[in-house]
């Protein structure tokens, strides 16, 4: 399953022509259910996701991976709810409130302020009202974060 999973992503990052434009993720179900998630610098649309599902859609069923052509495609973005999983995502999410946990457990909470070749920087929100504010800023490497989780405030 690896070897189809490398070539349906070598078919996507050829159908994407926009250098703005990335993989995120791509993974098969048992089902033959194939799952693409892209993203961009800055952000990507909905009829950009559409044409190149279709492209891909045809890539793969010309290339005959599945048996019978027995798949399930969906192509989408990962969405604001999942964990950032590429360095090449933050950028876009500075100046938005993340949760991020480290490898060992730890958490933190705050702004991101920026992104560096091999770190971010968080500025912390205090967790209760009334608390005076703490402003250094949380220098965090990338090796060692397990996830980071936008937040989206209404």
């Amino acid at each position: 399953m690896e070897q189809i999973v490398e070539k349906i992503k070598a078919f996507t990052e050829d159908i994407i022509t926009d250098s703005s434009l990335f993989v995120v993720d791509l993974f098969i179900k048992p089902t033959h259910n194939v799952k693409v998630f892209l993203d961009g610098d800055k952000g990507i649309s909905i009829d950009v996701i559409s044409k190149i599902n279709r492209a891909l859609y045809k890539k793969i069923e010309e290339a005959a991976l599945f048996p019978d052509g027995d798949f399930s495609l969906e192509v989408s973005s990962p969405g604001i709810d999942k964990p950032l999983k590429l360095q090449r995502q933050y950028p876009k999410n500075i100046g938005r409130t993340v949760h991020v946990v480290l490898a060992d457990g730890t958490e933190y909470h705050g702004v991101l302020n920026a992104v560096k070749d091999s770190d971010i920087i968080v500025l912390p929100i205090p967790e209760k009202k009334g608390k005076t504010a703490e402003t250094a800023e949380i220098i965090i490497p990338f090796d060692q974060i397990k996830t980071t989780t936008v937040e989206l405030k209404f």
